[in-house]
């Protein structure tokens, strides 16, 4: 996954002040590199995830890319740690949440598939399509998926739910989301909604609770409505 010996060659030791500048009086921040990795990494795979194409885009030399990080392989290495922070820690956040009801456990967990500041659909495919190529990428898939697992596996615990059952559960509701994500189903968030009630029943084997509903409704609403852009 390294890049050649030209890219990652001498003028990697460039000074801070020409590493950091780029046309006209703009910089390019780490932040702008890895933005821009991640934006390259959805929209065209691993593969297009090079120095100098992304110095290209930037508009600035490649040589300021060394700046902020060691090698190609250090950036593919930080995109995966943001990754398993965005996508893996936001499951796992939202299974230990408070929850008096085993479907409120559920609907904490369901808040992760329409709000992607907990979980970037897109990213976690492009991660999933990476480690298709890559014996190591793979490793740390599978450990996620497994930490994401056990989370859910936990709540269902927590929530009461026998251990063969409580298993199942975590497996069924987590592994049913990555198949729709992965055969890219189209539906909106309004639509989804009107079958939550029964997505709810069968996923944690009991009706929800008064006003339990009513309230994540209207949160997934008000957020979605947050993030469309403004016509």
């Amino acid at each position: 996954m390294r890049e050649d010996s030209q890219e990652n060659g001498a003028d990697r030791y460039s000074s801070p002040a020409a590493s950091s500048s780029s046309t006209g009086n703009v910089k390019a921040t780490k932040e702008d590199w890895l933005k821009l990795a991640l934006e390259t990494l959805i929209s065209d795979g691993v593969d297009g995830v090079r120095i100098l194409t992304l110095g290209q885009k930037l508009g600035i030399s490649r040589s300021s890319f060394y700046w902020y990080f060691k090698s190609r392989q250090d950036l593919l290495d930080q995109l995966l740690q943001y990754w398993r922070e965005r996508n893996t820690r936001g499951i796992l956040a939202q299974s230990v949440l408070p929850a008096t009801s085993v479907t409120q456990g559920v609907l904490n967990i369901f808040e992760c598939w329409y709000d992607e500041d907990l979980f970037n659909p897109r990213l976690d495919f492009a991660v999933r399509a990476w480690a298709n190529g890559s014996t190591d990428v793979r490793k740390i898939v599978d450990l996620a998926d497994r930490e994401r697992v056990d989370a859910i596996y936990s709540m269902f615990l927590r929530c009461g739910c026998p251990k063969a059952d409580a298993l199942i559960r975590a497996r069924i509701l987590y592994f049913t989301q990555i198949g729709y994500y992965a055969l890219e189903i189209v539906e909106s968030i309004e639509n989804r909604l009107t079958h939550l009630p029964t997505y709810l029943r069968i996923h944690a084997g009991r009706d929800p609770l008064d006003g339990e509903i009513k309230a994540f409704v209207a949160r997934a609403l008000r957020r979605v409505a947050d993030k469309r852009p403004v016509p």
